[in-house]
């Protein structure tokens, strides 16, 4: 991984960090990745993850889309950051149908794999876990991908 990548290593220092109680989508941290995107209530938290490691990263420079919405995001960014092929640092994009989506970091790339770091998941990859670890999951689960470095 390329240290130079400032959201990769916010991201990393979020690792098992969980929602308390377990399954309540709420809880410290959580509340303040929720709150970085104006959530004020228990919800879905990947996008909100996302967003709030780039804010921490980057600051008023964030070049992400201020929203929960993995599916918004996608939509909103500026193209030129949209890419069909992953590369590390790049936010990986999934549609899971009926507005559904799920985020987070590509930290590795390997064949039709990306290694990442997402939060809202865990151990058995789900898109309504309840920590921030890391996963890997093929290329063509991705709709595409966010590059903001």
């Amino acid at each position: 991984m390329n240290p130079m990548i400032k959201h990769i290593e916010v991201a990393i220092s979020q690792l098992d960090v969980q929602e308390a109680p377990k399954g309540s989508n709420w809880g410290e941290p959580v509340q303040s990745y929720l709150k970085s995107v104006g959530i004020t209530f228990p919800a879905s938290w990947c996008m909100a993850f996302v967003y709030w490691c780039c804010k921490e990263a980057y600051g008023k420079e964030n070049k992400l889309f201020k929203t929960g919405g993995v599916l918004k995001q996608w939509q909103s960014v500026n193209p030129k950051h949209k890419f069909k092929t992953p590369l590390p640092g790049d936010i990986f994009i999934q549609d899971h149908g009926k507005g559904l989506g799920h985020t987070g970091f590509v930290e590795k790339v390997q064949g039709d794999q990306i290694f990442t770091i997402e939060g809202n998941t865990n151990d058995t990859g789900s898109r309504e876990g309840y920590e921030v670890c890391r996963r890997f999951r093929k290329i063509s689960s991705c709709i595409g991908f966010i590059r903001i470095v």
